[in-house]
């Protein structure tokens, strides 16, 4: 995204979530803490003409994050699972998915939900708040 131009902004994370987990251990650009904040960013790169988007990144709800140790156990058995019955391709993601929601009791399948409603709600204070957009700070990741 960095040779795009395309700048990643943690909303209320330093870190680019994973899909089931808080944290990657990769860095975003900047953090903001509101939708002000990111609008302000969208609307000052937009007022510059840059080109290419802005990527706004949230983390899955703290309560519905998985625990590292019990997903990465669940991904590794879906992926063996996967390879020793020859899935490949397209037909590759619904298995894993399945067997993921399988291995973790459906917590997996919660936390997608979780983080969609998330990302949703996100989205849409986001787009309020482009109306009207005023100057707000905002911190770089420590």
């Amino acid at each position: 995204l960095e040779t795009a131009g395309v700048p990643v902004i943690g909303y209320d994370t330093d870190e680019l979530p994973a899909f089931y987990t808080r944290q990657s251990g990769l860095p975003v650009d900047v953090r903001v803490e509101s939708a002000q904040q990111a609008a302000s960013i969208i609307r000052a790169g937009r007022e510059m003409g840059l080109p290419g988007g802005t990527l706004v990144v949230v983390p899955v709800p703290a309560g519905d994050e998985l625990a590292p140790q019990r997903l990465q156990k669940a991904i590794d058995s879906a992926l063996s699972e996967a390879s020793a019955r020859g899935i490949e391709g397209s037909a590759s993601t619904p298995f894993l998915l399945r067997w993921i929601a399988r291995e973790t009791g459906g917590a997996s399948l919660q936390a997608n939900v979780s983080l969609l409603e998330n990302n949703a709600g996100v989205a849409a204070q986001i787009a309020v708040a482009l109306k009207d957009t005023t100057s707000v700070g905002f911190a770089t990741p420590a």
